[in-house]
């Protein structure tokens, strides 16, 4: 069975990818960061989502022996000139997490009127095999952010983001995985990709 390393320790984006992997009836297997042994990860550096996704990808390539994947994502506020954007995982400073972040950015846009709250979050799936291998895949999912928190399925800025792509009003953290999944910029850009990797994989 082949197998490929997620980047990442995220057990909620593992997940994912391995339900996707297994949508595409594929042999692959996926691999989190906790089951190789540690190594010194890279900063990121780049200054966009798809420089800083292949950061990540290569140095778990190069470190681990394995084809890696690696994504690099955020939210995009178009009032707040698109920040945070590449610095979202770390919008509220050297001890953010998702309660600082999100809070910050609902201190930030709680005055915003309607018109003025779309926003997108973006996504960049990087690939890169030891054998010199690299593809990118970018997708987004438009919406509008709220004034409020809703929801405990997601993570990251989901409970203040409603998606434009459903007929109802909920926010990404109100959703199913599986509603989640069929609309998200990172289920799109999982979606792509994953079957460049299963072609390079298995054949």
């Amino acid at each position: 069975m082949s197998r490929v390393i997620l980047a990442s320790h995220n057990h909620k984006k593992l997940e994912e990818l391995r339900r996707t992997f297994a949508a595409a009836d594929s042999s692959v297997e996926v691999v989190g960061l906790h089951e190789v042994a540690r190594y010194p990860e890279p900063a990121e550096t780049g200054r966009t989502f798809v420089e800083n996704a292949l950061i990540k990808a290569r140095a778990a390539a190069e470190r681990t022996g394995l084809p890696a994947l690696a994504d690099d994502s955020g939210i995009e506020v178009d009032a707040l000139n698109r920040m945070p954007g590449i610095r979202s995982a770390r919008w509220s400073g050297p001890r953010a997490d998702d309660a600082t972040n999100l809070q910050l950015l609902l201190d930030q846009t709680f005055d915003l009127p309607a018109d003025r709250r779309s926003a997108r979050f973006v996504c960049a799936m990087a690939f890169v095999d030891p054998d010199g291998t690299e593809v990118t895949k970018v997708a987004t999912m438009e919406g509008r952010i709220i004034d409020e928190a809703r929801g405990t399925n997601g993570f990251g800025y989901d409970p203040m983001f409603v998606p434009d792509a459903q007929l109802g009003e909920l926010t990404s953290a109100q959703m199913t995985a599986d509603e989640k999944d069929a609309i998200s910029h990172r289920g799109q850009a999982v979606r792509a990709i994953v079957p460049v990797v299963v072609r390079h994989l298995v054949g």
